[in-house]
């Protein structure tokens, strides 16, 4: 008895193992990166050309892809936990850190300020920033171009609380463009570009002279902590996307264009106006970032003072 009692307990830790390690193989096999896109910048790039995915494959890890509208909600996607990394403009992440999202700055894009612009009707008679002056200004709240208008108004000599801003995702804000439900609509690209091929938009002002409109890529904390090696071979993934892109841009815009469902001359556009050479995060970027924190705290538009220093990674680090 005691003998086939031992073979029980021998037989039972032997299957305990087994189960543990197919269950540890399962979770292996199952890792998961996840990454928010939208429909601009190299992270669209990368999901066409799919080359990250057979990367990540040598390291076990399996790519999921979702697309957001705009900066704000895929931050905040990160934020919850739906994703582990993304990309978006200068203000989605201002907003996200006030709101104390678990985000840091992992790299960025130079400046592309022709990116984004305010558009005006092609048969506006408006025919410079200053005439915006109690008139109706579409713009994604948070969003890259919330900068760019708080900062052309301040050039212009106009008040931000002298406009009437109206708050709609890029969807809406084109169609309340197109019916004349507002005076004016600031929008980036390739939303930009199709509005200018589609409906004869005609630029007021982009944010040359204005704003830099830097791109940046974020991981979560949590993400970052556990995978920095995964976080740095998407970002090698992204460089090497990024050359690819620089050598032939009329190519990648035949290739890109049935995927987000707008035309090649209209992607071309935009790729054309976009930065290239992702670079890790340095003093001036984050000094020009704290720049448009400290900006839109003096607005009101964020309830408090924060540090882009606290949440911006380092080479090295």
């Amino acid at each position: 008895m005691k003998r086939l009692m031992q073979r029980w307990v021998t037989a039972a830790a032997l299957s305990a193992s087994i189960v543990a390690g197919a269950v540890g193989a399962s979770y292996e096999q199952e890792r998961i990166v996840r990454i928010g896109f939208q429909k601009y910048g190299e992270l669209v790039l990368l999901k066409s050309k799919g080359t990250l995915e057979s990367r990540l494959a040598g390291e076990g890890y399996k790519v999921v892809w979702t697309e957001f509208p705009s900066g704000p909600p895929l931050l905040e996607a990160l934020n919850v936990g739906s994703i582990d990394f993304g990309s978006t403009g200068e203000a989605p992440p201002i907003f996200a850190q006030a709101a104390g999202a678990p985000i840091q700055y992992v790299a960025y894009e130079p400046p592309a300020p022709k990116g984004e612009a305010i558009l005006v009707p092609k048969d506006s008679p408006l025919k410079s920033v200053a005439e915006l002056k109690g008139k109706k200004v579409a713009l994604n709240k948070g969003s890259n171009v919330h900068y760019l208008l708080v900062k052309a108004l301040e050039k212009a000599g106009v008040k931000y609380s002298e406009i009437e801003p109206v708050f709609l995702a890029p969807a809406d804000a084109r169609a309340a463009f197109v019916r004349g439900a507002v005076d004016a609509w600031v929008i980036w690209d390739p939303f930009q570009s199709a509005a200018e091929a589609a409906a004869g938009a005609r630029i007021l002002a982009d944010g040359t002279g204005i704003v830099s409109n830097y791109q940046f890529y974020f991981s979560s904390n949590k993400f970052l902590e556990a995978n920095p090696k995964i976080v740095d071979l998407v970002l090698a993934q992204l460089s090497e996307v990024d050359e690819w892109a620089q050598g032939d841009i009329h190519a990648v815009a035949e290739q890109l264009a049935p995927s987000i469902g707008l035309s090649a001359p209209v992607v071309e556009l935009a790729l054309k106006r976009q930065s290239y050479g992702i670079k890790p995060i340095n003093d001036k970027v984050v000094a020009d970032q704290q720049q448009v924190a400290d900006a839109f705290f003096a607005l009101g538009l964020i309830p408090k003072q924060i540090k882009i220093s606290d949440v911006a990674r380092r080479p090295g680090s």
